[in-house]
């Protein structure tokens, strides 16, 4: 008896087994949340307690712990006085570290790491034993690719950083880490290749990380760049661009996107719980790029982009370069008067088209909320109002329809959401101008357009129409034509 209570004493000046318990079982309240769980064991005839959040720890690597733990004997313990020594000698478990505070401890336990207190260890030793729940990492769905790698990222953080360190095996690749949200504690990190990247912009950005103040980070990416545009240095902005629609960020779900993007000297950032990984600097002709640009030849490749910046023209201009030619602002080429009306017809043209700019994104949003049994339903549906009962009816004439139609079609060869939108609420905005003041009104909104654009700094602080201003020929040749190089430049 004498010689059990000389071992569990025994490094008692280093012994925090008590003031651990005591602040962890306050403030897990262990028996309130069915899912704390705290077990008690002995090892090597110590006190200990591990405590778990059940259904985020693998149960297989803890049985493995477990049993190696209950089989330690007491004479293995009489060497050990810190946690350290813990580690070294009775733990030889490779995802394993020792913890001091005990914030840290709280939050890596509900990460799904595992936090056993042992009596006579001046800290907590912490095992990685975490198990989320999760997805595949299959092909993110919006951004396909014919011929290229076929995973995305997941909800899984350290998943997500695999992905990225798979693809690029160099030491100067970096993932600084930071953490979120005074509640979510979300885990967050910085990736970027060092000597590569600006440090400057990376110092900037985690110093902005470091200072965001904010509950929760459960709307994960875009609460987060949210947060960073009202941060100007270490101030925050009370009133934020919100009426700007152009992105300032480049989200994708692509590890190789990312891959490249990093190689090149930009910026990652992944956010726990989202398979969306934030790119920047991002400027408007990062936008213009595709992933299928490079997993074809130069060739096909430059028909892509090519075609895919045609397209941006017809989805700004069609509808108010229409209603100008229709209104008689602009005349009219002969060989194509017969697509211009010259009937009466009940609703102004205007009203058609902004009529159908909010119908168009109904049926969008309704697809999103269809069943998939219910799709080809959705479909006649919509087929049906847009299309012969709309025009039978008066509400629409066939041309309005179609012109909409081929701005539709054209708007799915863009790969940004975000982008398209800021597209679409211009091409809107010029709409109104020349549908109140006809022609002048048209030219006064693409002015406000560009000058949006031409004052809009990305996230990173860097010129939005970058290599436009500051001017750079050899940049601005690598974003228009596909090249051998995926490299754009550097800023």
């Amino acid at each position: 008896m004498e010689e059990k209570t000389k071992n569990e004493n025994k490094g008692s000046k280093n012994d925090k087994y008590d003031f651990y318990i005591d602040e962890m079982r306050k403030a897990l309240l262990v028996g309130q949340s069915f899912d704390v769980l705290e077990r008690k064991i002995s090892v090597g005839g110590r006190d200990a307690s591990i405590f778990f959040v059940d259904g985020l720890t693998k149960a297989n690597n803890m049985q493995f712990v477990l049993s190696f733990l209950l089989k330690v004997k007491e004479k293995d313990m009489e060497r050990v006085e810190t946690a350290e020594d813990f580690l070294k000698y009775s733990l030889p478990f490779l995802d394993s570290l020792a913890e001091g505070d005990v914030n840290k401890v709280l939050k890596q336990l509900y990460s799904g790491l595992v936090p056993i207190v042992v009596r006579g260890l001046d800290k907590v030793i912490i095992i990685d034993a975490r198990d989320y729940p999760s997805r595949g990492v299959e092909e993110p769905s919006k951004e396909k690719s014919l011929r290229g790698a076929k995973d995305g990222f997941t909800e899984g953080f350290m998943t997500n950083i695999a992905l990225v360190r798979r693809r690029i095996r160099d030491s100067r690749l970096v993932f600084e880490n930071h953490t979120l949200g005074k509640e979510s504690k979300t885990d967050t990190c910085i990736v970027y290749m060092k000597g590569v990247a600006d440090e400057a912009i990376v110092k900037r950005l985690g110093d902005k990380l470091d200072s965001i103040e904010i509950d929760n980070l459960t709307m994960t990416e875009q609460t987060l760049v949210e947060a960073l545009m009202k941060m100007d240095g270490h101030k925050e902005k009370k009133h934020p661009s919100m009426l700007n629609p152009f992105p300032k960020v480049r989200y994708t779900q692509r590890p190789d996107l990312v891959a490249a993007h990093v190689a090149e000297g930009k910026i990652a950032i992944i956010v726990d719980n989202t398979p969306t990984v934030i790119i920047i600097p991002s400027c408007i002709f990062d936008f213009t790029q595709d992933v299928d640009d490079y997993y074809f030849p130069v060739l096909t490749g430059n028909y892509f982009r090519l075609l895919r910046m045609l397209n941006i023209i017809v989805t700004l201009f069609a509808t108010p370069l229409y209603l100008l030619m229709a209104e008689g602002y602009i005349p009219v080429y002969e060989g194509i008067r017969f697509f211009i009306p010259d009937t009466d017809f009940a609703i102004p043209l205007f009203w058609q088209f902004i009529i159908l700019e909010i119908a168009v994104d109904g049926l969008k949003l309704a697809s999103l909320n269809t069943p998939e049994s219910l799709g080809m339903s959705l479909s006649v549906i919509g087929a049906l109002i847009l299309g012969e009962f709309s025009v039978e009816s008066g509400w629409f004439i066939p041309q309005s329809i179609l012109v909409m139609a081929v701005v539709a079609l054209a708007s799915f060869t863009q790969p940004s959401i975000e982008l398209g939108y800021a597209i679409k609420f211009s091409r809107v905005l010029m709409l109104i101008g020349a549908g109140t003041f006809g022609y002048w009104g048209a030219l006064a909104a693409l002015a406000v357009v560009l000058l949006m654009m031409a004052f809009t700094k990305t996230l990173a602080g860097t010129s939005y129409i970058y290599p436009l201003i500051p001017f750079n020929a050899k940049a601005l040749s690598r974003y228009l034509f596909r090249v051998t190089s995926q490299r754009a430049g550097k800023r």
